[in-house]
């Protein structure tokens, strides 16, 4: 396989930038409020000189770097602005698993006589996106998707790196253990303690060795510092979910930072579903701790659905559920939607069913709250039930 990762650079901040001039080369950060629970959903490339990340506190974020520009939210916005990336991708290959909204790889396996080589399809379509939409991207090539996400991390902003199939270990080897996919904070110590500090420590190792020192994770560790990683690209035609998920620059062990978090992911997902008129009728979430466990989660709702109030409902009761068995900070969250269908007109019943005005009402909210938040951010309108499950947080309930 020849596999392409391409990761928009600080996407929601940069398309804030390219559609406000006067945002370009000053820090800017999109999330939430400045008060509360509001999280950093991205930060530009100047506000992270000042330490700013993703799902830190918009507070701490504004102390850290006080000249900071807080801008809210748009996420229809960067819907439509990912499906023109999208649109892109395709031109290439119909092999694109997409993993957020600023993110994919790409499958170019047998596109090479049409197009060129795997190398020469990963300019085009970085040209192609800063030509026709004024972002910058950053991509990786590389025989698996494992070396791919690493290859577009490695020279960011406005990366482009080729890891060729003869050099894999010798490219590896000098990378800091940090690098390996999944090692946080905690991981990162137990490496230290064990004396690997590098990529080429953990491939002197055998594989029983990796397991007596790092337990149920040392052979899955062992294979990434060897560059083996077998999963293949899963295309939208293939997949039967519409997922997000985030792993966070440090462990959070915040509750209200992961509700806030929680609440971002499912606004990205439910907007997904609507704009390719799908329904799910099962709700995943998905965590991973700090020591590398992870824990997946579901619950299905009566009938298919596509609203972010019913999906958000759901999602925080799995989290709730999930978090006392675990005394642990979280790595990543995720929240997916299955058993996917076509949304179609649905027919009333004969007879009033009391829940059906309800749902319209719903409807109509969600796809009201699209068009407001595409013009005024995410914060401009928030339903009523999410605000007092804020102020029920903020009593201790």
């Amino acid at each position: 396989m020849t596999i392409l990762h391409v990761d928009m650079d600080a996407f929601y901040a940069s398309v804030e930038q390219r559609d406000r001039p006067e945002l370009r080369g000053k820090p800017v950060i999109v999330g939430g409020s400045p008060t509360g629970r509001g999280v950093v959903s991205t930060a530009s490339y100047e506000a992270r000189k000042f330490g700013v990340h993703s799902a830190m506190p918009t507070s701490q974020a504004l102390r850290l770097c006080p000249q900071a520009i807080l801008v809210r939210t748009r996420m229809s916005h960067y819907v439509d602005v990912s499906k023109r990336i999208r649109d892109i991708f395709n031109r290439y290959t119909p092999e694109v698993e997409p993993l957020s909204l600023d993110e994919a790889f790409l499958n170019v396996s047998g596109c090479e006589q049409l197009f060129g080589t795997a190398e020469k399809i990963g300019r085009a379509i970085k040209e192609s996106i800063w030509n026709e939409l004024n972002l910058v991207a950053s991509v990786g090539v590389a025989p698996n998707k494992f070396l791919a996400k690493l290859a577009s991390d490695l020279e960011k902003p406005d990366g482009f790196t080729v890891i060729a199939s003869d050099r894999i270990l010798s490219t590896l080897a000098p990378l800091p253990i940090s690098r390996l996919w999944g090692v946080g904070k905690v991981t990162e110590r137990r490496f230290a303690t064990a004396q690997l500090s590098t990529f080429g420590d953990l491939q002197r190792l055998t594989v029983e060795q990796s397991r007596h020192l790092l337990g149920n994770a040392g052979e899955h560790f062992w294979g990434l510092a060897r560059g083996i990683d077998k999963r293949r690209v899963v295309s939208d035609r293939q997949a039967k979910s519409i997922s997000n998920e985030t792993t966070f620059p440090v462990d959070i062990d915040c509750a209200d930072v992961l509700q806030a978090w929680l609440l971002e992911l499912t606004e990205q997902v439910c907007c997904r579903l609507r704009t390719h008129d799908q329904l799910g009728r099962t709700v995943q979430l998905k965590l991973r701790y700090s020591d590398f466990h992870t824990i997946t989660r579901s619950c299905s709702v009566d009938s298919p659905t596509d609203s972010t109030d019913v999906v958000w409902q759901v999602a925080q009761k799995l989290l709730r559920e999930a978090m006392p068995t675990r005394q642990l900070a979280v790595r990543l969250l995720g929240v997916g939607i299955t058993n996917l269908d076509t949304a179609r007109p649905q027919q009333l019943t004969l007879f009033n069913d009391e829940g059906e005005p309800k749902q319209v009402a719903t409807a109509q909210i969600d796809s009201t709250l699209d068009a407001i938040r595409q013009q005024f951010g995410r914060s401009a309108m928030r339903r009523a039930s999410l605000v007092q499950h804020q102020v029920d947080l903020k009593r201790g309930s």
